[in-house]
């Protein structure tokens, strides 16, 4: 299978990147710049692209990769730190000074394979402090800026390109379209990476190695292990047990969906226990985030343990890790039963041979993609992400029945007036908080005492960056009216304008 690699550099969009390599059909597989010559010769890629980092590559400790890399003959393309490595590693001069960062005007050489089809000038986003001055031997500018005297460089014979800039992001107007011409017209790509051909092959590759063996599934609910349920159902059908935990922290009438869907809809094999009552009985009096953080990753673990342990021992253990989770972990294999449950290891006690992780290679798009080939409804495919601990960390302080009954009502109405506006497809994710605040308000001739509930919309392609969706402010005021006059209990609403950094998406 051709495959691009990013070699990471520690850059903040080293996902991004192979993302926008993904979307133009071709796999991409993120690896440490740590990872020795000699494997990525052997691993066959097409093409390999040097991501930013957070250093200057003449630093006493700046992250270097072996120089043989820029001789295997593989077509390279350096973004940012990328790009002064590039020229440090074969002979270059790279210094401090002309900075720039934000949207600057580029001018590149449109007969470069890398510029091919885009306008000889163009908005692109810069972020950079160095600056390479001086190009190595057998390369050529071909790209500027008023003030970075190579925006862009190549050696089109040793297939060696760079660029100053960041083609990733939004804000470079024809990011995606070098991004394209590298992985095409330099790297020679076809474009056979589709999720319908990820389905086919994962689906047999699955009936082969299961056979009639058992397969054991945590199944929250979420896009990733609902996904992950449905290939393996579809690889070995009634040999697979699903069993769901309800621990009292899910949407509005999400523990009914996920029962009708599965059980009703797919009749696959579905265990699924109410464990409310036990896990806000350990949450009773517990305000702060982290502890209640523990308490439902340990719970979850004890529910799921003990439902297992009836079935007895299964040969295979399924959980819904994705890309970014094994990214983001530094490890092979995350954390069983998603590493936002703060589990942290194998449940003690439940007895199998084997881990099934179907997903790891896909991003959250690309699992929505295949749930849509697996014949999922959209309504639950495109469902908002959901965290382990589900609405424990979206009511601030003790969690009660009464909170939680408060803000399933609230957030189904944020939800629903977003979905009536036609923007629930474009924007990243969007809920409802409880905060633990009370202020006065009036009701009618009474005056009241209730909680606040603050509503959170972010724009993000990735979920490590966001910016403040600037939702209509009709949007707003239908979802504010309604709440209050809607949900006892509520009588003030506010709206999260903050981005992320400095914050994050949610509020624990």
């Amino acid at each position: 299978m051709e495959k691009i690699l990013v070699l990471d550099f520690g850059g903040q969009y080293n996902q991004l990147i192979a993302r926008r390599v993904r979307e133009n059909n071709v796999y991409s597989e993120i690896r440490p710049y740590t990872v020795p010559v000699k494997e990525i010769k052997a691993a066959g890629y097409s093409g390999i692209i040097l991501t930013g980092g957070p250093n200057s590559v003449y630093d006493e400790n700046a992250a270097l990769c072996e120089k043989e890399l820029f001789e295997l003959g593989i077509p390279i393309m350096g973004i940012c730190y990328g790009a002064q490595l590039t020229a440090h590693m074969n002979g270059g001069t790279v210094e401090a000074g002309a900075s720039e960062y934000g949207k600057v005007e580029v001018k590149v050489d449109t007969a470069s394979r890398l510029f091919d089809g885009i306008p000889a000038k163009s908005v692109c986003w810069m972020s950079h402090t160095d600056y390479i001055k001086q190009v190595p031997v057998g390369f050529k500018i071909v790209g500027k800026t008023d003030v970075c005297p190579v925006a862009a460089m190549e050696d089109s014979a040793k297939k060696l390109y760079a660029v100053q800039f960041h083609p990733e992001v939004l804000h470079t107007q024809f990011g995606s379209k070098m991004i394209r011409n590298f992985v095409y017209n330099i790297c020679g790509c076809r474009g056979e990476w589709t999720m319908s051909s990820f389905t086919t092959r994962t689906v047999e590759q699955l009936r082969a190695k299961i056979g009639d063996k058992k397969v054991l599934c945590a199944l929250s609910g979420g896009v990733d292990s609902s996904v992950a349920a449905l290939l393996l159902h579809k690889a070995v059908g009634d040999n697979l047990t699903c069993i769901f935990v309800d621990h009292g922290l899910l949407r509005k009438d999400e523990a009914k969906q996920v029962n009708d869907l599965f059980r009703g809809t797919y009749n696959i094999n579905l265990v699924s226990v109410d464990a409310s009552e036990q896990f806000l009985g350990q949450l009773r009096g517990i305000s702060e985030p982290e502890q209640k953080r523990k308490i439902i990753g340990r719970e979850f673990i004890r529910v799921f343990e003990a439902e297992a342990k009836k079935i007895g021992k299964v040969d295979f253990l399924v959980q819904g890790t994705i890309y970014p989770d094994c990214i983001e972990s530094g490890v092979g294999d995350a954390a069983l039963i998603k590493s936002h449950h703060n589990v942290g290891g194998l449940p003690d006690h439940v007895e199998f041979d084997e881990i099934i992780e179907p997903l790891r290679d896909l991003f959250k798009d690309e699992v929505r993609k295949v749930g849509l080939e697996l014949g999922m409804p959209e309504n639950m495919v495109y469902r908002q992400p959901f965290p382990g601990p589900g609405l424990g960390v979206r009511i601030i302080g003790e969690i009660t029945r009464e909170k939680i009954a408060i803000l399933q009502d609230a957030d189904t109405i944020f939800r629903e007036e977003v979905a009536n506006a036609g923007l629930d497809r474009s924007i990243g994710q969007y809920f409802a908080v409880l905060t633990d605040m009370r202020s006065v308000g009036v009701m009618g001739d009474f005056r009241t005492y209730d909680y606040t509930v603050a509503l959170r919309a972010v724009d993000t392609g990735d979920f490590m960056t966001a910016d403040w969706s600037r939702l209509p402010y009709e949007v707003l005021d239908n979802a504010s009216r309604r709440i209050v006059n809607e949900v006892k209990g509520v009588n003030r609403i506010v709206y999260d304008i903050t981005s992320k950094p400095p914050a994050t998406i949610e509020w624990e």
